[in-house]
């Protein structure tokens, strides 16, 4: 038996037009998350939306049946009784992408680690990078193989004594286990070939306890025989902060009545960044990698700098970022100061291109919150007030949204329950969606999981569900044994339902439509034109960027929603009868009905008009 509303609907909507998608790029027909469904769903954080999905007991528009005889209705060219369905060469499937080369990017977050071994050993390398930077992107904007990032964020790749290399013991040089100079310039090489920025991460907070700098500042220290020290004899001594009293988070130096400050590990000695000759240094160190061809840094922990004192952070940061830009005006920085929202928005005030958006990440984030069951207006309302809370401090900020990153527990194990596939892809559309440089981690586009310790949020990129296949690593040697909830590459880039394929299409739509990533959001409120409930699942965003203006619609809840976007102007218009559908992204088997400004979205979906 149909539901109510679609037989209340077939009168309103004749001909209404039916808007399908799964995940796939270029490819359309019905969806199903039937292959992920039935998989574990323990989530890491709790769920509210557990039981079935209403939405599931929807039919498309087009599968209406006529009243009386049960017969289907004739949906091949419209009509009362039924609607036109939308194939997958619609015009928005067409759309050219608009790849514009500034610093508003969709990166992908790499641990070469764990991403592509290239020579057996079990680690990932620079050369198998490289052999798999066609699946980030292949340069070729005609094809529909690659995601279509335009950025790479490297976590460190620098010599280090440690699996993650936080520890940096050369700032010149790359991690041996990874590969050679020349293997890194190789890479610069294909990724501006493929219009790939490269970032790298730039740890200042700290050195390795191997670096050279230290070793020699020690070394120093012990032939002082009770001297004072003085940096003209060693300048490294001024590298780091050596005292005669052991204060919280210092260590000895071994043979000496000294100790060192090391607030994140005995083996990462903090650096002294007030120190003239370490800031000469950090110039020199910077201007090496932007010569190479280096497009910018991710800066590890901003705000443990000069820890407790945010506005000497801050004012180190704008020393660091001047430096830069004076080195490459369009290098782009991103800083990781992992506080409240009101905190590291202040980070903003030295200038620096991007703070990252911790509010929005994590199984506590806003995303995370609204998919399991908080009002979609969180959502709306946070993304529109950016621009006054960052454009405070500087009004050429570029937002830094991401959802999850290294140091937290993958996305796949928030959510449970039968709308965990779902949820698990809206969360990436809501996440790619918000202006500004995005980032996506590196397997977070397979619904990849991984909690508990570092190194199982870390694991190997699930290009195969054989071990043994060519590429796969063997992961940090200290993690569990980590279970995945979907299946890897090799079955998701075969199944046009797959978490792997709809995170495609949501970056091809944030590629085609330069408004999702540079646009002013202005959070604006839907109507209804059949049900009276107060829309708790709907969220709806325009974008505004120069003279265009782009309606960014979300249902966040599993029931379809029923929608009159009438009394919304977009372009100067009314939506209706002449308003251009820009992107359509479905997690079901359920379309999207839409006819002069009317629609009818099932649950997890969005819509994009124009």
């Amino acid at each position: 038996m149909r539901s109510r509303y679609i037989r209340t609907l077939a009168g309103i909507m004749a001909a209404a037009l039916v808007i399908g998608g799964c995940g796939g790029t270029g490819n359309g027909g019905t969806s199903s998350d039937a292959a992920v469904q039935g998989q574990e769903g323990e989530a890491d954080g709790s769920s509210e939306n557990g039981g079935d999905a209403a939405g599931n007991e929807m039919t498309a528009v087009a599968e209406q049946t006529s009243e009386g005889d049960g017969e289907e209705a004739d949906v091949s060219n419209g009509g009362a009784g039924g609607a036109a369905e939308v194939s997958a060469s619609e015009p928005w499937e067409d759309n050219p992408l608009q790849m514009i080369d500034d610093n508003y990017r969709t990166y992908y977050e790499v641990f070469v680690y764990s991403f592509c071994d290239s020579d057996g050993d079990g680690i990932g390398d620079l050369q198998g990078l490289i052999s798999k930077l066609d699946y980030i992107n292949d340069g070729d904007d005609a094809t529909e193989t690659d995601l279509g990032c335009s950025g790479i964020w490297l976590m460190p790749v620098n010599p280090s004594p440690t699996y993650h290399k936080y520890d940096v013991a050369d700032y010149y040089g790359i991690d041996e286990t990874y590969g050679t100079l020349d293997d890194f310039e190789t890479l610069l090489a294909e990724c501006d070939r493929r219009g790939i920025k490269v970032i790298m991460d730039l740890v200042l907070n700290h050195s390795s306890s191997q670096n050279p700098w230290f070793l020699e500042a020690c070394e120093y220290l012990k032939g002082l025989g009770g001297a004072e020290p003085s940096a003209a004899d060693c300048p490294y001594f001024d590298y780091y902060h050596f005292s005669k009293e052991q204060g919280g988070g210092y260590y000895p130096v071994e043979g000496t009545d000294w100790y060192y400050e090391a607030q994140f590990w005995s083996e990462m000695p903090d650096l002294n960044l007030d120190c003239e000759a370490l800031r000469e240094e950090i110039a020199e160190v910077t201007k090496y990698w932007l010569d190479m061809g280096v497009g910018g840094f991710r800066l590890d922990a901003v705000k443990e700098y000069y820890s407790g004192a945010p506005q000497s952070n801050i004012d180190f940061l704008k020393w660091l970022t001047e430096t830069v830009k004076a080195q490459k005006s369009d290098a782009y920085l991103v800083g990781e100061a992992w506080l409240d929202m009101a905190d590291y928005a202040t980070y903003y005030e030295s200038g620096i291109d991007s703070v990252f958006d911790f509010a929005f990440a994590d199984k506590d984030g806003i995303i995370s919150k609204v998919l399991n069951g908080s009002s979609a207006a969180k959502y709306g309302a946070a993304v529109t007030s950016l621009d006054e809370t960052f454009g405070a401090y500087n009004e050429n900020y570029i937002d830094a949204p991401f959802y999850t990153n290294h140091d937290m527990g993958r996305s796949a194990g928030y959510y449970a329950g039968d709308n965990s596939a779902a949820q698990t892809k809206m969360a990436g559309a809501m996440n790619l969606f918000m202006s500004g440089a995005a980032f996506l981690y590196y397997g977070e586009e397979l619904g990849m999981k991984g909690s508990g310790k570092d190194e199982n949020k870390r694991a190997p990129m699930y290009w195969s569900m054989n071990p043994d296949a060519e590429g796969m690593c063997d992961g940090p040697a200290d993690m569990e044994e980590v279970k995945m909830k979907f299946e890897s590459l090799e079955e998701q880039e075969k199944d046009e339902t797959s978490v792997y394929q709809y995170y495609k299409k949501v970056i091809k739509i944030r590629n085609q439509n330069p408004e999702i990533a540079r646009g002013k959001a202005e959070y604006v409120l839907v109507g209804d034109f059949l049900a009276e409930d107060t829309k708790e699942s709907v969220c709806a965003i325009k974008k505004t960027y120069g003279d265009s203006e782009l309606l960014l619609v979300f249902v966040t809840g599993e029931e379809t929603e029923e929608l009159d976007l009438t009394g919304i102007t977009l372009n100067g218009k009314k939506i209706g009868a002449d308003t251009e559908i820009r992107g359509v992204l479905v997690t079901g088997e359920e379309k999207i009905g839409f006819e002069d400004g009317k629609a009818v979205m099932p649950g997890f979906s969005v819509l994009v008009l124009k």
